[in-house]
Order: structure tokens, then sequence, then C-alpha cells
């Protein structure tokens, strides 16, 4: 069973089209990024998949059942970009509620919290957590249970660098267990090495759904090489196999995939005098930009 199948599907409201024909599928274990801007269609796709907002068109297929369905809902865990709880709770009680909402025993609920990084904090009062400490509160929850499928919607918004890493440590542990997860996010840098898949959505159309590698072969972009030499060297490197001399030591260039290997061996030629090279593909982000002003100068 495929825990999310998105066939053909829009969303609109009177003459705005806000999900315009996406066809998506995350499999069990997988790991989706969902890309765009504000206003792309990603939050509209994510209710639509949790049975919030009804599909104006297509099909969707949520854990073998219709989207919205008691069966669904009862193994979907979802992270909201902007979490809200009873400050007069304290987070082990709120958790606990949850637990109770979802079946689920109060002890793993307790595990959770120290999961996330809030055992000390679990008796203190809501209304005291940081940001950071509230969405940790809702990481918590959209574990309740162990999910076959997580949505999560911009889920490190607050979170500092080790928290942010840490959450990463659980989304990896989640997919080994098999949880299918989509995770929409503007922090693209961090995307990167986290996720299985990248799905990029403009203007509620979907322009690209694969990984980063063929991401990175279709868009073609080049990959930058920096070449450092020792002392006074540069130029001579840089008259006999192009680029730009950036100081006395160092000559920046660029080429395609399919020329790297070529151009390691020019590199290599040159013997003691090269100090090292680094090579650089296009980031995530360049891959976003691209993709995206691609889809503007189309429309």
């Amino acid at each position: 069973m495929t825990p999310l199948r998105i066939q053909n599907v829009s969303k609109t409201y009177g003459d705005f089209r806000s999900v315009d024909d996406v066809s998506l599928m995350v499999n069990q274990g997988e790991r989706v990024a969902l890309l765009g801007q504000n206003g792309a269609g990603k939050t509209t796709l994510m209710r639509m998949i949790l049975g919030l907002t009804k599909p104006s068109g297509g099909k969707l297929e949520v854990l073998g059942g219709g989207a919205g369905s008691r069966a669904a809902r009862a193994q979907i865990g979802f992270l909201p970009e902007s979490v809200a709880f009873h400050g007069a709770l304290t987070g082990r009680e709120q958790l606990r509620h949850f637990a109770r909402l979802k079946s689920v025993s109060t002890k793993q609920a307790d595990d959770l919290l120290e999961r996330v990084g809030l055992y000390e904090a679990a008796d203190r009062k809501i209304r005291t957590y940081s940001k950071g400490m509230r969405q940790r509160v809702g990481l918590a929850q959209a574990l309740l249970g162990t999910p076959k499928l997580a949505l999560l919607d911009e889920p490190t918004s607050g979170l500092d660098p080790i928290s942010r890493h840490e959450f990463y440590d659980i989304v990896e542990e989640l997919s080994q267990a098999g949880t299918a997860i989509l995770l929409s996010s503007h922090a693209l840098t961090e995307l990167e090495t986290r996720t299985d898949r990248i799905a990029i959505m403009n203007k509620g159309k979907l322009l690209a759904d694969s990984s980063l590698r063929d991401l990175r072969d279709s868009a073609r972009l080049p990959i930058r090489v920096d070449i450092f030499t020792i002392a006074h060297e540069a130029d001579r490197v840089a008259a006999e196999i192009g680029g730009e001399r950036i100081n006395g030591r160092s000559v920046t260039l660029t080429c395609q995939q399919e020329d790297k290997l070529k151009l390691v061996s020019r590199i290599s030629a040159f013997g003691p005098i090269i100090e090292d090279v680094e090579m650089t593909p296009a980031s995530l982000e360049d891959l976003y930009r691209h993709y995206s002003l691609s889809a503007q100068e189309a429309s």
C-alpha cells in the first residue's frame, strides 16, 4: 500500500486555482520535501490530505482510504506551521490529553516529551515555553501512535541549530520505521541531505518531483570548481584551463557534470603546484530558483 497517492488533484476558490492538477506519491519510509513560496498551494494540499478541505477535482488516497476517513486520521501525524496549545496546561498534561484522544498510552506521551528534549520542562505551564519549546510539543503530538504518514509543515520554525539537528534525527528514525513523510519547509539548506525526494510547487502547479541528483541533471546548472595552488601559480593554471584568478593562489571556473572527470584529469596534470580542489554542485536553493524562474518565464 502506498501511504499517500495524489492524482490530478485541483482546488479552486471561485476563479482562483490554489492547487492545479497535482499528482504526487509518498511511499512507505520515504521523506519528501514539499517546497514553494507562500501561496504556492502547499498548505492547501496538506489540508486536502487531512480531509479538512475537499478537492475540486482529482483523487486523493490516504493510507488505503479516503482523505479525512477515520482510519486515515488515526494513522496520520500532523505538525502545523503555527502550533497553539492551552497555556494553563503543562507540557505533560497537554501531551497526555492528545494521547488519550488518540488512544495511546500516557507513557508514550512521557517518553516523547523526553525524546524531543522537554523532560525537564514537562511540568511547567506551556505559557512559560518559548516558541521553540512549543514547537517541540507540537512535534511530540505529531509522533503519538507512531503514524504511518507524517505531515510536517515548517517543522523547524523556532528551533535552534541543535534542536533542528535532533529533529532530523527523529525524522530519520520515523523513516526507517516505515513512516511516509511529507515535509514542507523554507529552510532549503537543511533539506539537501535529509530527504529522498524534492517536490517543487509554484502558483498551484507541481514544477518538479525527483531526487536532488536527478533535479541537478535535469536543470544542467554548472558545477563550481575552486582550484588552490602554491604561491604565484594561479596565473599559469588560469591561462591553461581557463577560469578566473581570484588571488595569487586560487582559480574559479565552472563545468557541466559530464565534463567533471575530464577537468579533474587536466588539473591533476599540474602535479604538486595544486594544493586543493573543491567542487560544489548546484545547491537546492539554486535548483529551487531555477525551476521557479523557468515557470515564471513560461507563463
